[in-house]
């Protein structure tokens, strides 16, 4: 139920200031609006003000199909417009106006999610502390000796003053933001604290020898991996082999072989990489909750072949949840935060569809109706501030797509009046009719791959 009523509050939510950008807009530039509609098919509910603005005559409705809306305007294209009314119909609005108009629908997504970024922020985010998981082999940050459960309290070029880090979501922002060095000297500089509590200390990451992929510095770039977890053991399978072995929900796995197990990373790729050799047992020394010293105990990962070459499993979740810290920001970092992750948002959005037409990004990607009512239902029953992240992210991903130049979308129509803006005249019927089937081909096609998609994830043809 929850689900259901958090999906459908955010539709309504994002629809409706879809909408409204077009219809306020619209009023503002003298065009009638007839007809206010969130949702299509049979009409739920309708009002029309006594009251209504100069020359306006709408109705507001809210129709049964949640899945879109729309703002119909006096138009000639849908039949005679009497001469007293022409003043007020959309094709006889300049060209400007028009283009505002059709703009103004995905700009006030993109609004609303600043709004709600902005709100996330300045409410609080409980975020995942800075705390680094093992480094990746050879990396910069292994090189520069950052180690396991390292705390990283302030980062930034080795040539400008460091910033606080907040969390391990900051750091990853700091570092996307930061703008490669060209100076051979300049590193990147991280002061640390490690998990015991001993005096701080900075390692400088040298600059990798590959660029970042899209020129984005993150921090797996640097050789980081976090936030940190546990080496702690989660759920287990029924019969699996660490049940079998003895092993319980809450161990912690101290030592393999004698070797320090550092962290769920680590104990991931040791029990991975048992496959090539999954003939020998190994000897876990494990800590109990409610049970002093540590337990030795047999186990003996199985092997399983992947495209990737075999690999080793136990049959049990690795790692708990990260520890966690509260990050509030103040009314102006809010806002100018919100703005920047909006920005952000809408241009990895533009870059992964790039990348998907170029067969660089899979269409898996793409998803429909059902995992959106998933996220709804998950980010509603985490808290407020996950259920605005959602919102902001969906309302980006809608504001982004609309302005994509297929005709049947705000972008397609942006397009025509581009064209009327070089050629000085406006498309014929003919064109504009063969367009938009072609459009509304497109978009069915897409939401066929969504709803595809969704599908599989839910039912795998695999077993």
């Amino acid at each position: 139920m929850v689900t259901v009523l958090a999906f459908l509050a955010a539709l309504t939510l994002l629809i409706a200031v879809h909408e409204y950008g077009h219809y306020r807009v619209a009023v503002a530039c003298g065009v009638r609006v007839l007809r206010f509609s969130i949702g299509f098919g049979p009409v739920l509910w309708r009002y029309k003000p006594s009251r209504q603005r100069p020359h306006q005559d709408t109705e507001f409705v809210l129709c049964a199909i949640p899945l879109g809306g729309y703002v119909r305007m006096l138009d000639d294209a849908e039949g005679p417009v009497a001469q007293e009314d022409q003043p007020f119909e959309y094709q006889r609005q300049p060209l400007a106006s028009r283009a505002a108009i059709v703009v103004a629908g995905p700009m006030a997504n993109l609004l609303l999610a600043v709004v709600l970024y902005a709100l996330m922020h300045w409410i609080g985010e409980w975020q995942s502390q800075a705390i680094v998981a093992t480094p990746i082999p050879a990396s910069p940050a292994e090189q520069a000796n950052v180690r396991s459960a390292d705390r990283v309290l302030r980062s930034g070029w080795s040539n400008e003053p460091l910033q606080e880090v907040q969390s391990w979501q900051d750091l990853r922002w700091q570092m996307m933001q930061a703008q490669p060095a060209h100076e051979e000297d300049v590193q990147w500089v991280l002061e640390v604290q490690s998990r015991e509590g001993q005096a701080l200390r900075e390692v400088r990451l040298a600059m990798p020898v590959t660029a970042p992929e899209d020129g984005v510095m993150t921090p797996e770039w640097w050789g980081l991996r976090g936030p940190w977890m546990p080496p702690v053991l989660g759920e287990l399978v029924p019969g699996g082999v660490a049940q079998q072995a003895g092993l319980r929900k809450g161990d912690t796995v101290v030592r393999i072989q004698s070797r320090p197990v550092a962290d769920a990373l680590a104990l991931r790729a040791w029990v991975r990489a048992s496959g090539t050799d999954a003939a020998a047992a190994q000897v876990w020394e494990v800590a109990r909750r409610g049970q002093p010293g540590l337990l030795l105990i047999e186990v003996q990962p199985r092997r399983v072949e992947t495209d990737g070459g075999p690999i080793g499993r136990i049959d049990a979740m690795v790692g708990e949840p990260p520890a966690q810290v509260l990050v509030q920001l103040g009314p102006w970092d809010g806002f100018i935060r919100a703005v920047e992750r909006t920005t952000e948002v809408a241009s990895m959005t533009v870059r992964t569809l790039g990348r998907m037409l170029i067969g660089q990004a899979s269409w898996q990607q793409v998803t429909g109706p059902i995992t959106m009512a998933e996220y709804a239902g998950k980010s509603a029953a985490l808290g407020l501030t996950a259920f605005l992240g959602f919102l902001a992210l969906i309302s980006v991903s809608l504001g982004v797509l609309n302005l994509l130049p297929i005709p049947v979308l705000d972008g397609g129509h942006l397009m025509y009046h581009l064209w009327e803006a070089i050629t000085r005249r406006r498309p014929s019927d003919r064109w504009l009719d063969m367009l938009n089937r072609l459009g509304l081909l497109l978009v069915l096609l897409l939401m066929m791959v969504a709803l595809r998609n969704d599908l599989m994830r839910w039912w795998p043809l695999n077993p």
